[in-house]
């Protein structure tokens, strides 16, 4: 398996006017190579902001973040931009859809970041829509799509370009009950496909297909246990006949 992602007593404060407000207090995790992990906290507790440093959108104000050996806690914005194209794909509450692209073309534009010729970038983005149920979608723009197919489109958009870890912040937030089990679903066959997956969430039956929780709570760990994940096609199907709408 091996270790993906280290963290060392990372810190991040932030000056507001003449205060330092302390938002991260020195939080240390180790996640191993395909492990699922929901990291949870209410609002406050640092977790959108740790987040933030492990998708490589931030920096923290001390401390050490090692992704796959690398030291990138000390990296300049195009170092971590680099990063953030070749190692994480994001799944965002709100999908982030470019409007005016179709499903092929939102999901190939990491590709056209990352120097991949035009034959390369239709193959590789119609192979991953196929991978998320959508391969009779490839044409359609996001506003003739359903939510769920939406945010299939962004489930799609993050895995082209292989990454090392699937970030996804509160991925099913604007889904109906039935559409945030289906994306579920999808997770699941993602992570036993041997993808690492880290989700934020504030919903316990979202975190509970998951693997491992982490609790956040004022800038620290709260508490950090294993977790037998449900059996989510099991599952999907008997909360689906319990929420048919």
């Amino acid at each position: 398996m091996g270790e993906i992602i280290r963290t060392e007593n990372i810190i991040r404060d932030f000056v507001l006017g003449k205060e330092i407000i302390k938002v991260l207090k020195g939080i240390s995790i180790s996640i191993q190579r395909n492990e699922y992990v929901a990291f949870m906290g209410p609002s406050g507790s640092g977790k959108s902001t740790f987040m933030n440093i492990i998708g490589c959108l931030d920096t923290p104000s001390g401390g050490h973040y090692f992704l796959n050996g690398v030291d990138v806690s000390k990296m300049n914005d195009n170092e971590l931009a680099n990063i953030r194209n070749k190692e994480i794909g994001f799944i965002f509450q709100t999908f982030n859809l470019l409007p005016r692209y179709t499903a092929l073309e939102n999901v190939a534009l990491p590709l056209v970041y990352a120097g991949y010729g035009k034959a390369e970038r239709i193959q590789r983005a119609t192979e991953v829509l196929d991978q998320v149920g959508l391969a009779d979608r490839i044409k359609h723009k996001p506003n003739e799509l359903s939510g769920g197919q939406r945010q299939r489109v962004a489930v799609a958009r993050a895995l082209v370009n292989n990454p090392s870890i699937l970030l996804a912040d509160e991925p099913t937030g604007n889904l109906d009950t039935k559409t945030s089990y289906e994306i579920m679903a999808l997770f699941d066959e993602l992570h036993q496909k041997g993808n690492t997956i880290i989700v934020v969430t504030h919903e316990e039956d979202i975190a509970r297909h998951t693997g491992r929780i982490i609790r956040l709570r004022d800038g620290i760990i709260e508490s950090d246990i294993p977790n037998e994940p449900e059996k989510t096609f099991e599952t999907y199907l008997t909360n689906l006949a319990s929420n048919p709408s």
